[in-house]
């Protein structure tokens, strides 16, 4: 008989838990998996209300919703956001993390721990590295807010995995999609661009530092891993690692721009925004993503321009439909 899956996805109603639960949903219906989602954040449609930063209603939510893997993506994701709010950063992203987890140990013992962490844990090993890909074993050298409590996070999740948390920590590089927020870099510049198509402002496109060099994934790659840890039967020794979800190969933030701006055909100008320049700068950050493979099958399918012609479209519908 196949095994019952009862997944309990945390921050699923953000962009990356929406694809997630696509995702899920798909396989469900495609792989004929006994599959059951629960889904719990603030708000919205989720089963579930639960604010994970308090330590009664993390545990509440592990006694009610009794899974047999958790994929938490609740966070503070904007590094923006978390730059401007530390103490919330730090409440819902380590110590929220830090309830789960103690939770899960209590309560739901056989359970697998998914952690979405992020690849700026790494933070100053990327200027260190001189632009080559960082593998998992790279020291965590955060640079920012964000960075710090998810690599606190991770940490933790680590050194509790010596003590029976059955743990998976993925630190996901950078990744987009239709429905990302114009807070991140690549929809910033889509929604600028259907915005001069549709007339709503001059051909100008207001930009940050374009020489940055990042390592960019599609969303829907990047559940896709979510999903594969949490219905696989993964082996003792991928318990309690870590795990880079990347490309390993770097684009720059110009040739982002160039190639959205390629898809839309339009003619613009450049203009950058004090606003939009950020203190600390990474040159480069790619990641090694060996690892994932091995253990998880996993790597990147989507092209970059096809996501890009997506992200486009979606803010092309969201602009008409205003």
């Amino acid at each position: 008989m196949p095994r019952e899956h009862r997944l309990l996805v945390t921050g699923a109603n953000g962009f990356v838990g929406s694809w997630l639960q696509r995702e899920l949903e798909t396989r469900r219906l495609q792989a004929g998996v006994d599959l059951t989602v629960l889904t719990a954040g603030h708000g919205g449609t989720s089963d579930l209300s639960a604010d994970v930063s308090d330590k009664r209603q993390a545990m509440a939510l592990i006694e009610t919703s009794r899974p047999s893997a958790i994929i938490h993506l609740a966070a503070i994701a904007a590094p923006s956001d978390a730059r401007k709010a530390p103490d919330r950063a730090w409440d819902v992203n380590f110590h929220g993390t830090m309830n789960l987890a103690y939770a899960t140990m209590e309560l739901a013992p056989d359970a697998c721990f998914i952690f979405a962490g992020s690849s700026e844990a790494y933070g100053a090993s990327f200027i260190e590295k001189v632009g080559a890909p960082v593998n998992e074993n790279t020291a965590l050298k955060p640079m920012g807010v964000y960075g710090a409590t998810k690599a606190a996070a991770d940490m933790l999740l680590g050194q509790l995995a010596y003590e029976g948390l059955k743990t998976i920590r993925f630190r996901p590089f950078n990744h987009t999609g239709p429905g990302q927020t114009d807070a991140y870099v690549v929809p910033a510049f889509a929604r600028q661009i259907a915005e001069i198509e549709a007339g709503l402002r001059s051909p100008t496109l207001s930009v940050g530092n374009l020489s940055g060099f990042r390592d960019f994934l599609d969303v829907r790659d990047v559940v896709r891993a979510y999903a594969d840890a949490a219905l696989g039967d993964p082996a003792p020794s991928v318990l309690g690692k870590a795990f880079n979800l990347s490309s390993g190969r770097p684009t720059q933030i110009r040739s982002i721009l160039d190639l959205l701006i390629e898809l839309s055909g339009l003619r613009v100008d450049i203009e950058i925004d004090p606003q939009r320049l950020r203190g600390s700068e990474v040159p480069t950050a790619s990641g090694q993503n060996e690892a994932a493979l091995a253990a998880f099958g996993w790597k990147p399918e989507i092209e970059l321009r096809d996501t890009l012609n997506d992200v486009l479209a979606d803010w092309r519908q969201r602009v008409k439909s205003r």
